[in-house]
């Protein structure tokens, strides 16, 4: 699609589910994408095969899953976003990969939930 000079990303915003979870079930690294209550509302292909307890994740608490270290650390990263405007947070470094916990935001900068976002281990 070409675009005119001064066209929005809005005027050609596609808003189909389908389309969107494609476009992240292509993707190769997990993506597990949660809300303000810690339910995993959203795991493409690669978060389903990653995860051992798998697409039954999906609806479940993420804290029901983590030690309680991890539970205060995802419970204080996501209050931090929530009231001092925090992005990112790296939530995992070690020799297989990095992953960062990262706020989703509708318009207004309410936050609406986070994923988790890999990346290879810093070298």
């Amino acid at each position: 699609m070409v675009c005119e000079i001064g066209q929005t990303r809005g005027e050609f915003a596609m808003v189909d589910a389908d389309f969107l979870a494609a476009i992240l079930d292509s993707l190769k690294d997990p993506v597990l994408v949660a809300d303000p209550q810690h339910v995993t509302r959203y795991m493409n292909r690669a978060a389903i095969a990653y995860y051992k307890e798998g697409e039954s994740l999906i609806g479940r608490s993420l804290l029901d899953c983590q030690q309680e270290v991890s539970q205060r650390m995802m419970v204080d990263i996501l209050a931090a976003m929530q009231s001092n405007g925090l992005e990112e947070q790296l939530i995992t470094d070690n020799e297989k990969h990095r992953i960062y916990m990262r706020a989703v935001r509708d318009k207004a900068g309410t936050v609406l939930g986070y994923y988790e976002r890999y990346e290879p281990p810093a070298r």
